[in-house]
């Protein structure tokens, strides 16, 4: 495989985890405003927070394998 394609592959996997991520943070959005109590409030705020780190993360990656 070329590096070209290479790169088309990665891309369009990273693509595909940041679809999966954007989608559990919708989740995550719509069950936290679902719920109610402090407890429940942390833990989703928490969960919350760990995708958009990583969803963060993979667009950072995505914009290096782009520019490259």
């Amino acid at each position: 495989m070329s590096p070209a394609m290479a790169d088309k592959a990665a891309l369009a996997e990273l693509d595909a985890e940041i679809a999966v991520v954007r989608d559990n943070l919708r989740q995550l959005t719509e069950q936290a405003a679902a719920r109610s109590g402090a407890a429940d409030e942390d833990l989703a705020a928490e969960r919350i927070a760990q995708q958009e780190a990583q969803l963060a993360a993979l667009l950072k990656q995505r914009d290096s394998l782009a520019k490259s």
